[in-house]
C-alpha cells in the first residue's frame, strides 16, 4: 500500500477533526506485521496553540459549569468506555501489540479513574470553621488551574491518559492531550466519546507529535500545569522546563521494580504471578517486575519453575486470541533489547533472542536471566522489554538494601508466608508502591499512584486525592458581616488580627 493512500490520523481541536498545519507525518505500525497502518501528523507550533486557545475559550465557561453536571458527564463517560471497551481494545492490540486481554485490562483500569471522578462533588467539598473569632468565619475551597496538558506513553494508550484528564475536567480544568505517536488512535477515539458524553468543545482536545509539540506545551504561556508518564531522562526535562515556565508539573519517570521471594514463600504461585508480571505487555510496563530477587536457598527451585514458565508462554499477535504476549512497540526497541542481551554477561536461562514469527514483526520472546549483580547493565537499565532478571542474596536485609539502592523507586513486592517479613519489607523499603504476594502493586483509582527518587519529578502522585489536589488550588476566606448600625465607624485597631 503506498504512502498516499494511507489513512491520517487527525487532531482533535475544539471538538472537530483537523489535519493541522503540520506538513510532518509518522508511520504507525502494526507490531505483530511490522505493516504501516496508518500515519501520524506531528504537530508544529501552530496545531499546538489551536489546542491551547480552543482549550482556554472552553475553560471560560466550564469551570462555572456546577460540579453535578461535570459528574453527570463523567457518569456518561464511564457508560461509553464500558459499551466501547471490546473496540477500543482492538485499536489498542493492532498499534501497540499487546493482546486484546491486557488491552481491556488496561481499560478496566482507567474506567476506575473515571468512577473516582464520578463522586467530584464530594472530592471538592470545601471546609468551614465558623466563629473563628468574634462574628468571624473562615471557609477554604478549591478551584480548578485553567488549561492543563497530558504527555503519555506508548505502553498505556488508554489507561494512563485517564489518570489524567477525568479528574482535571471534572474539576473544572479543559485538557490538551499530547499522546504518545506511536499509537495514536485511541485517543482520538475517546475523544469522540467524550462529545457523545456531552463534554462542550473544547474542553478535551487531541494534539499529535513528537518533541517539537511537546516543547510547545512546555513553553506555551497559557498552559497552567503538565501531566507526564515517561521514561526518567524525558521526565526530568519536562519538569524542568515546565517549571521554568512557571507551570505546575507531575512527571512520573522510568522504573526498576523488584520482587522478592523469600524461602518460605509458596513458589508455584511466586513463579506464575512473577510470569505474568514480568512478560504481560512484552514487558512493556512502568510497573512490570524486571528484577526477581531470590533469598537463600530458594534461587535454584525459583528459577527452574520460572524457567518452565517463560517457555510455556503463548507469544503472537495481539489480535490472535490464543496469545498470551505480543510483540514490543517498534524495531527500535526490539533491537535495543537484543542488543542488550547480545552484551550482558548474566546466565542466560531462555533466550527470546531471534523468535520466529510469520511477517516483520518485533518478536522478542520471553528471556529470563540467573546470576545477575548490580554491576551489570541489565540490572542497571530499564530494559522496557520480556525480559527477567534474578539476582541471588543471602537475606531479606540484603535484598531490602539491594532495592534501597537503586535510582528507581516506583514499586517492590515481597513473596513471603510471614506477616513480619511482610511488615519489615514495608516499613524499609524505599518505593512509592508495594505489593506483598502482589506483584504488580498499581493502587486503585481512590489511591494515588506514583514512586520516588528517579521515578518521580514533582510533588505530587497521579490519580485519586492528589490527583485532585494537582488540578486544583486551595482559597482560603475570613469572612465577617457586621450588623449594619448606622453608626460611626468603629475605631481603627492597627494591631495584627487575631481570634478573640
Amino acid at each position: 500500500m503506498s504512502t498516499t493512500s494511507l489513512e491520517t490520523v487527525s487532531h482533535r481541536i475544539g471538538g472537530l477533526p483537523t489535519a493541522g498545519a503540520a506538513s510532518r507525518t509518522a508511520p504507525v505500525h502494526d507490531p505483530a506485521t511490522g505493516t504501516v497502518l496508518r500515519r501520524v501528523p506531528l504537530a508544529e507550533r501552530a496545531d499546538v496553540d489551536a489546542a491551547v486557545q480552543a482549550a482556554a475559550r472552553a475553560f471560560a465557561s466550564w469551570q462555572d459549569v456546577s460540579v453535578v453536571r461535570r459528574a453527570r458527564v463523567m457518569f456518561r463517560l464511564r457508560d461509553l468506555l464500558e459499551r466501547h471497551a471490546d473496540e477500543l481494545a482492538r485499536l489498542v492490540a493492532s498499534e501497540h501489540g499487546k493482546t486484546v486481554a491486557d488491552a481491556r485490562g488496561e481499560i478496566a483500569r482507567g474506567i476506575e479513574v473515571v468512577e473516582y471522578a464520578c463522586g467530584v462533588p464530594e472530592l471538592l467539598k470545601g471546609q468551614l470553621s465558623d466563629q473563628v473569632s468574634s462574628d468571624v468565619d473562615l471557609l477554604s475551597f478549591r478551584q480548578p488551574l485553567g488549561v492543563c496538558v497530558g504527555i503519555t506513553p506508548f505502553n498505556f494508550p488508554v489507561m494512563v491518559p485517564l489518570w489524567m484528564h477525568p479528574l482535571a475536567i471534572a474539576t473544572g480544568n479543559a485538557f490538551v492531550l499530547k499522546p504518545s505517536e506511536r499509537d495514536p488512535s485511541a485517543s482520538n477515539r475517546v475523544a469522540e466519546l467524550y462529545a457523545e458524553a456531552g463534554l462542550p468543545d473544547g474542553v478535551f482536545n487531541v494534539v499529535h507529535g513528537d518533541k517539537a509539540a511537546v516543547d510547545a506545551l512546555l513553553e506555551h504561556p497559557d498552559v497552567a500545569a503538565v501531566s507526564f508518564v515517561g521514561s526518567t531522562p524525558v521526565a526530568r526535562y519536562v519538569h524542568g522546563r515546565a517549571s521554568e515556565q512557571g507551570k505546575r508539573v507531575q512527571a512520573l519517570g522510568g522504573a526498576k521494580n523488584h520482587a522478592v521471594v523469600l524461602p518460605d514463600a509458596d513458589l508455584d504461585f511466586a513463579a506464575t504471578q512473577l510470569t505474568a508480571a514480568g512478560f504481560g505487555s512484552a514487558g512493556q510496563r512502568c510497573m512490570a517486575i524486571s528484577v526477581v530477587v531470590a533469598v537463600g536457598a530458594v534461587a535454584d527451585a525459583l528459577v527452574a519453575r520460572l524457567r518452565e514458565k517463560a517457555l510455556a508462554v503463548r507469544v503472537g499477535p495481539g489480535l490472535d486470541p490464543a496469545s498470551e504476549m505480543g510483540p514490543v512497540i517498534s524495531a527500535a526497541a526490539r533491537d535495543r533489547i537484543v542488543g542488550c542481551l547480545d552484551a550482558t554477561p548474566a546466565e542466560i536461562v531462555v533466550d527470546g533472542r531471534g523468535l520466529a514469527i510469520d511477517g516483520d514483526g518485533f518478536w522478542v520472546g520471553p528471556t529470563l536471566l540467573d546470576r545477575v549483580t548490580p554491576a551489570m547493565d541489565a540490572y542497571r537499565e530499564e530494559i522496557f522489554g520480556p525480559v527477567l532478571s534474578v539476582v541471588r542474596v543471602p537475606t531479606l536485609d540484603a535484598a531490602i538494601e539491594l532495592i534501597n539502592a537503586n535510582a528507581y523507586a516506583n514499586g517492590a513486592a515481597i513473596f513471603t508466608g510471614s506477616g513480619h517479613a511482610a511488615r519489615t519489607f514495608r516499613r524499609r523499603v524505599e518505593v512509592g508502591m508495594i505489593g506483598v504476594n502482589v506483584p504488580i502493586p498499581v493502587p486503585m483509582a481512590f489511591h494515588s499512584f506514583g514512586g520516588f527518587k528517579q521515578s518521580l519529578f514533582g510533588d505530587h502522585h497521579v490519580h485519586g486525592p492528589e490527583g485532585i489536589r494537582f488540578y486544583t488550588r486551595a482559597k482560603a476566606v475570613t469572612e465577617r458581616w457586621p450588623e449594619p448600625t448606622g453608626a460611626a465607624a468603629e475605631r481603627v485597631a492597627l494591631h495584627f488580627p487575631s481570634a478573640d
